[in-house]
């Protein structure tokens, strides 16, 4: 269902390049993405989706905005006035149905992430997955892991953050002030409550536990922005769960103890019987 509306918006964007009279034939259309015509025609008479392949070439040759795309927010292209060699072209892993699927950055790969953002091999290697409920279906989505305490007590280690890309093209309006995003800059990955002063040409960047320093990040240092939409925690056993377990163990004890000392008394008595006898 999702590709289909994806083709549907792919469709849609043809028909505004040909208004635009951007070519003259759809076969022009479809040498300028490097696309066979007759698949074109495909995808446009609805016997065909629309791959990922293609969507990036369009991003490439047309400007088109991938996030117009993949979630039907506008504008449908880039403006040539934004900062368009600043806007990446993300790396997604699909499934056999050519949906789009979360990628994992465990810990151990976040080191080499930032170096290897456009290299499909790296990404294809990496752990996938697909998210219910439809806010984690529309968008490109990563998943980090959460290292150290400077988010405590929102976020705290080993938890796992689910996020959505933010158009970079748009940054400026979508990034909110207080909310918590994972920043990716040229040599690290961070987890930040920002403030938006992309205005000013940098954000600030603050952790939830204040014994850490803000940090200010300039715009141009800044590869990437997810916004942290769903966490997940690993289970812990509440007080409540440990103290029953706690009491449980108390009272078998207390059982084994007073079956012994029952044996013990009892053995007592037999010794006491048997020096009488002795003694007799």
């Amino acid at each position: 269902m999702t590709n289909c509306i994806v083709t549907a918006r792919f469709i849609e964007i043809i028909q505004h390049l040909q208004q635009r009279k951007n070519f003259t034939s759809l076969r022009q259309f479809a040498k300028s993405i490097d696309f066979h015509p007759q698949c074109l025609n495909d995808i446009l008479k609805g016997k065909r989706k629309v791959t990922v392949d293609v969507i990036r070439k369009m991003v490439e040759t047309h400007k088109l905005n991938a996030e117009f795309m993949f979630t039907g927010q506008k504008p449908m292209f880039i403006k040539e006035g934004n900062n368009t060699n600043s806007t990446p072209i993300v790396s997604v892993v699909v499934d056999s149905q050519n949906n789009e699927k979360i990628v994992h950055i465990p810990v151990k790969a976040q080191a080499g992430y930032t170096d290897q953002l456009h290299d499909p091999v790296f990404f294809q290697d990496l752990h996938t997955y697909s998210f219910p409920g439809y806010d984690l279906n529309h968008g490109s989505f990563r998943s980090f892991d959460i290292e150290g305490e400077s988010m405590e007590p929102t976020l705290h280690h080993g938890d796992m953050v689910i996020c959505r890309l933010l158009d970079p093209s748009l940054i400026k309006k979508q990034l909110v002030d207080n909310f918590v995003y994972v920043i990716v800059t040229a040599d690290s990955i961070i987890v930040k409550r920002t403030i938006n002063k992309l205005e000013e040409g940098f954000i600030e960047c603050h952790s939830d536990n204040n014994f850490y320093d803000p940090i200010i990040l300039e715009a141009k240092e800044i590869k990437e922005i997810w916004e942290v939409k769903t966490k997940v925690s690993p289970f812990m056993q509440s007080k409540k769960s440990l103290r029953s377990g706690i009491h449980d163990q108390i009272d078998i004890m207390k059982e084994t103890i007073n079956e012994q000392s029952g044996s013990i008394k009892t053995l007592n008595t037999t010794i006491e019987k048997l020096l009488k006898i002795q003694r007799a």
